[in-house]
């Protein structure tokens, strides 16, 4: 089937397998490695994307199910200049992240939830990481990171900056 999407702010038109998974579809296609397949079944968070904005585990999204919507990856996130996305930065200044592997769901789910709560409290940004598994963490640096990160992005300098790195991706 002919599949027609944004990912990460490039149209895109390929041909692809009706049953093609969007994981898949982002790293075998498109050649994007941050969505990474830990599970298959929704249970680890991992593969993450913004689709139209929305939080989703793209193990359980089949790529024909995204024609004609918007994908934005852990590496659509990135500046065009190379400043990394504020959620992005607090995971590198606040040590949310050991081997790196669940890091990239991580960020899109903690993008998402502060697009959707800009000003989240401890709990919040707990519950908002439920569906998120890092087998290396204790969480406690991960937690410290979105709130980090709410923070900078609530900074009267960070207005512009954001909207440059792709801060309001979702909102």
């Amino acid at each position: 089937m002919q599949l027609k999407l944004t990912v990460n702010g490039v149209a895109r038109s390929d041909d692809v397998e009706p049953r093609l998974l969007l994981v898949h579809y982002l790293r075998e296609v498109c050649g994007l490695r941050a969505a990474n397949v830990g599970c298959d079944t929704t249970s680890c968070g991992a593969c993450t994307v913004l689709l139209n904005g929305e939080s989703v585990k793209s193990c359980t999204v089949l790529a024909a199910q995204a024609n004609g919507q918007s994908v934005i990856t852990a590496e659509g996130l990135v500046a065009e200049s190379g400043e990394l996305h504020p959620v992005q930065r607090a995971f590198r200044e606040q040590h949310g992240l050991q081997c790196g592997f669940c890091t990239p769901g991580m960020v899109m789910a903690a993008a998402s939830l502060l697009a959707e709560n800009p000003h989240p409290t401890e709990q919040e940004v707990r519950e908002g990481l439920e569906g998120n598994f890092c087998r290396c963490t204790g969480y406690h640096n991960i937690v410290r990171a979105v709130l980090a990160a709410a923070e900078a992005l609530s900074a009267p300098d960070s207005a512009e900056s954001s909207a440059e790195s792709g801060a309001g991706v979702g909102a």
